[in-house]
């Protein structure tokens, strides 16, 4: 067969879609007038941009504020970002260690690579968030990928740490609360991971913190460089606006490291974005300086539909939750659940088929576990309200009924 004239190169034909993009695109189209859908695949959040940040926006815009920025971020913003920091996190910076990108994907990306040659690895626990992998493989580098377990609470150990290092070993990403399975590390558990790299100078933290206000423990998860500030030199936090200050449109985020890497990431963000939007940043400064009294309220609602969801889950037969201590997602053991088959004679062979079927046939959307590298498990979101919870339960319940 005769090559075609003009083909995809091999880097674009190994990148795959975002599954948890597609299956909402899928529920988009699922539902019907008579029976809506339950889009427990949501990856944001359900409520609203505080009202004093979407003033911010507007305002910037009234005042035309809508011109190119640097780079790397407005001074104002950047002013912000290094207070909450401060305050919040425990981690001291100046104004040339902090990057503003357009999203945690830009930042991340660009982290990657500036501190990736071809052929470095990277490791990943899972389960993971999808696009860590396909951003490595972008940024020419290998991923390693680490099970872990239910019984560990979906958390990578020391040892499990140390099993996998390498000659090639450049970097490892530790998401903190975590997406999809809602981990929390504690400050022992990373400074253990810190002793364990400590002799390995050429390996990189990146400390995924974009869930850091969505927590469930009695206190806020630490950020890695707070609690292993001897590799504090080796590690890149990323962080942003989406999640905790609901402003997932806004497509605002930022990473802070040691200067001279940072310096090659704002070179790298300014040749793929620019500078991100003025309107955002203008916003992103009042939504860490003062429009962030929603936070707590929002923390707590999403704790009792946290526990709603699990607890309801755990009584359906076939399907087992541990309580997520973070994020906005539960992630379903369905081990029980493969094999079986549906009333209609369809065979679930996998977590993939299951959450196609409980799509079609049940009207509630999920992402199965093998988008995160763990199986047979379900992602169900909570970020959305009580009334949907309470349907979605009673929906999966009456599914999992009628299986044979």
């Amino acid at each position: 067969m005769t090559e075609p004239r003009q083909r995809l190169s091999a880097l674009a034909r190994s990148i795959s879609p975002s599954p948890t993009l597609a299956m909402n695109k899928r529920s988009r189209e699922a539902g019907t007038a008579s029976r809506p859908l339950i889009p427990m695949s949501l990856g944001e959040p359900d409520f609203h941009t505080p009202a004093p940040v979407k003033a911010a926006g507007i305002r910037a815009i009234e005042q035309n504020f809508t011109k190119y920025t640097a780079a790397d971020g407005t001074s104002d913003l950047k002013g912000a970002i290094l207070e909450k920091l401060r305050r919040e996190n425990g981690i001291s910076a100046q104004a040339n260690q902090i990057v503003v990108a357009g999203g945690a994907k830009v930042a991340t990306f660009a982290a990657l690579q500036c501190i990736l040659d071809p052929g470095d690895e990277v490791i990943i626990p899972t389960p993971y968030w999808p696009s860590y992998i396909d951003l490595v493989k972008l940024a020419g580098g290998t991923p390693v990928i680490v099970p872990t377990t239910e019984a560990s609470g979906f958390k990578l150990t020391t040892a499990e740490l140390n099993s996998v290092l390498g000659p090639r070993t450049r970097a490892l990403i530790l998401n903190s609360p975590s997406n999809p399975s809602g981990a929390v590390y504690d400050q022992d558990e990373l400074r253990g991971f810190a002793e364990a790299l400590a002799d390995h100078e050429k390996i990189w933290v990146i400390a995924d913190e974009l869930y850091e206000h969505l927590y469930y423990t009695p206190t806020k998860p630490v950020s890695f460089a707070a609690a292993a500030p001897a590799i504090s030199n080796r590690t890149i936090t990323i962080n942003g606006f989406s999640k905790g200050y609901c402003m997932t449109g806004w497509r605002l985020a930022f990473a802070v490291g040691p200067q001279d890497v940072m310096a090659a990431i704002s070179n790298v963000v300014g040749q793929i974005q620019g500078s991100s939007s003025s309107i955002a940043q203008a916003a992103g400064v009042v939504a860490l300086s003062g429009g962030n009294d929603s936070l707590e309220a929002n923390r707590q609602n999403l704790r009792e539909r946290r526990d709603l969801l699990v607890s309801g889950l755990n009584a359906i037969a076939g399907l087992s939750v541990r309580a997520p201590e973070g994020a906005f997602y539960v992630y379903a053991n369905c081990s029980e659940l493969i094999g079986r088959r549906t009333a209609a004679g369809q065979h679930i062979a996998s977590d993939v088929a299951l959450a196609e079927i409980l799509l079609t046939e049940a009207g509630v959307s999920s992402v199965a576990g093998s988008a995160f590298g763990l199986s047979p498990y379900l992602r169900l979101s909570y970020a959305l309200d009580t009334a949907k919870i309470v349907m979605g339960i009673e929906r999966i319940d009456e599914f999992c009924g009628n299986l044979i």
